[in-house]
């Protein structure tokens, strides 16, 4: 009960943090059905494609191990090779449609979540050899829906198997008597049309499962309201703390704006929202940015500006490139030399003349 009204708090979507977290234990969705699917498709496959060379090239080993029963050495050191012959010979029949196998039993699990390897699953876990544990589990959605999944499986694939073979039924009472070289293909076809009714049953049967799959995975990563305050508090800060901080932040450069500002030889503005201050001495290759800011910030550098008389120019074009390739305590770039120098030249001229 107490696990249920969990689930009912958990309402969120899993963030992305969840994700990548359950990702990196290995806890991704994983359905056994598709897995199933892929291996009897590449069966099918195989028989489809390998099985007469298969058939022929075991036909051929046997053929020769019988024709040459009685003269076929099995003493002593002769047996091992014998067994490594035969064993080398089923390896270049088989080889291939082994690997056919491997790679479909690989891809069952590549289509439904990238590549993934951890040691989670192999850590001891008391709920993996808890009996109350196991009765949970035993008596759980996921248990209930394996056991209907695999009633309804062999319910429906025992029905298709029965439509298929009924028509034949009379050929197959007669498979006992019938001659060898037609009971192959006989079995062959008959084979073929029923792991191709599976394998079509399965991909619906497949489809629907790792939908449910999905759906279950997705449901346990939910989250609460509470945990996605914890993890906003642990991946961003608390936002009391970043709020003091940014504060702290705003009070110091405010403090350093009051100082720098007067230092300034002018102050370029755009005129409202853009505030730059430039000081520039005898002797600097070029001018330095000791201030510069937006709304509030740059009203703020004006006022200072004002309050100890430092030049006020209107240069709107200007005044925005700066405050874009510029940063407080750096010169200015190169391209803005010219403009920055008229400026200034024009305001040392403005206090030539107002000293004569």
């Amino acid at each position: 009960m107490a696990d249920e009204a969990d689930l009912e708090d958990k309402t969120e979507d899993p963030s992305q943090k969840r994700l990548d977290d359950a990702f990196e234990k290995g806890n991704v969705v994983k359905s056994q059905e598709v897995n199933t699917w892929f291996i009897i498709a590449g069966a099918t496959l195989v028989l489809m494609t390998f099985s007469g060379n298969m058939v022929q090239g075991l036909t051929t080993m046997m053929r020769g191990l019988i024709a040459n029963a009685a003269i076929i050495s099995m003493d002593g050191p002769a047996l091992p090779r014998l067994f490594g012959k035969i064993g080398g010979e089923l390896l270049a029949v088989l080889a291939i449609p082994f690997l056919v196998l491997m790679l479909a039993a690989l891809a069952g699990n590549i289509v439904q979540h990238r590549f993934v390897w951890s040691t989670e699953s192999l850590t001891p876990k008391f709920s993996k050899i808890s009996p109350l544990a196991g009765m949970k589990r035993l008596f759980s959605k996921q248990s209930l829906a394996n056991f209907l999944k695999g009633l309804i499986k062999i319910v429906i694939l025992g029905a298709v198997m029965v439509a298929l073979l009924w028509p034949d039924r009379d050929r197959m009472e007669g498979l006992v008597t019938m001659d060898p070289a037609a009971l192959l293909p006989f079995t062959s076809a008959i084979s073929l049309k029923i792991m191709g009714a599976v394998v079509a049953l399965l991909a619906v049967v497949a489809a629907a499962d790792y939908l449910f799959q999905y759906r279950s995975w997705y449901g346990k990563l939910k989250m609460s309201l509470q945990e996605l305050k914890d993890e906003y508090k642990q991946t961003q800060g608390d936002p009391f703390i970043k709020g003091k901080l940014k504060q702290i932040r705003q009070m110091r450069s405010k403090q350093r704006m009051s100082t720098a500002v007067p230092k300034a030889s002018v102050i370029i503005t755009n005129p409202t929202h853009y505030a730059v201050a430039l000081q520039y001495e005898r002797g600097m290759e070029a001018p330095l940015c000791v201030a510069k800011g937006v709304d509030a910030m740059a009203l703020q550098i004006r006022k200072i500006a004002t309050e100890h008389n430092v030049p006020i120019v209107e240069n709107v074009p200007l005044a925005r490139a700066l405050h874009a390739t510029v940063e407080v305590d750096q010169a200015i770039p190169p391209e803005h030399y010219k403009a920055v120098a008229e400026v200034i030249g024009y305001v040392m001229k403005l206090r030539r003349a107002i000293r004569s």
